[in-house]
């Protein structure tokens, strides 16, 4: 089944956490860390990220500086990649600023939601992608990745959270991974990482990944990898 190429693209601290322990929004990446996401992010034609990270932000990340919009503009790309939100109970404020922001909204969920479509008419488009395989209320990520293919998208940038990710890896539905390693230590056996769900084992399941990249920029590590389409342990 033809799907977008998926990229996911996280900021971590040296000790593997990409929020504190309190959770709520992690800033502490650094200017050059987001130069490099808003490079990645102009390159996709859509982005999927998690409704606590929404939450947690209140807004999508927006591609600004006038270099990337004019690419986008080369390759026939809107301003703004097509944001995607997954949520299983959809319980946004439709009054944050995000559904403000100038981009088209998907809110992706797994079960039907009548009121939901009233809350967010106008403001997002709400796809149901479920099967049995995804439970009663988990998003089929098979189907709404086929169903972004067929509406154009070729490359998608996932930005977490930690959940998401999981899903995805589970499901083999990642190529690349960049992820950014910032000089501090967070701590905290709460602390969300870049991967969460139920974990993987070594020999089963766990992906495995091959070094494309890895460059220091002051204190921080950008490193790049490919997703290896056998997730089997040699």
């Amino acid at each position: 089944m033809p799907r977008p190429h998926v990229t996911l693209i996280l900021a971590a601290s040296a000790d593997g956490k990409i929020a504190p322990a309190c959770r709520g929004g992690a800033h502490f990446s650094s200017s050059q860390d987001k130069a490099h996401l808003e490079e990645q992010v102009a390159l996709a034609d859509a982005v999927l990220m998690g409704a606590s990270t929404v939450r947690d932000y209140s807004t999508a990340f927006l591609v600004k500086q006038e270099a990337l919009l004019a690419e986008r503009r080369g390759r026939n790309q809107l301003p703004q990649p097509l944001t995607i939100v997954c949520s299983r109970s959809l319980n946004l404020d439709p009054n944050l600023p995000f559904f403000q922001q100038p981009l088209s909204r998907i809110l992706l969920t797994g079960k039907s939601n009548p009121e939901a479509n009233k809350r967010f008419a106008g403001l997002a488009e709400i796809w149901r992608c479920s099967s049995e395989a995804s439970g009663p209320a988990g998003v089929d990520f098979h189907q709404a990745l086929a169903r972004l293919f067929e509406q154009g998208v070729r490359h998608l940038a996932a930005l977490g959270g930690g959940e998401v990710a999981a899903q995805l890896f589970a499901l083999g539905l990642i190529d690349e991974w960049w992820l950014t390693l910032c000089p501090l230590v967070l701590g905290g056996t709460t602390s969300p990482s870049p991967v969460e769900g139920r974990g993987f084992v070594v020999g089963q399941n766990a992906p495995h990944l091959e070094l494309l990249s890895c460059r220091s920029v002051a204190d921080e590590l950008y490193i790049h990898y490919r997703v290896k389409s056998n997730y089997q342990s040699s």
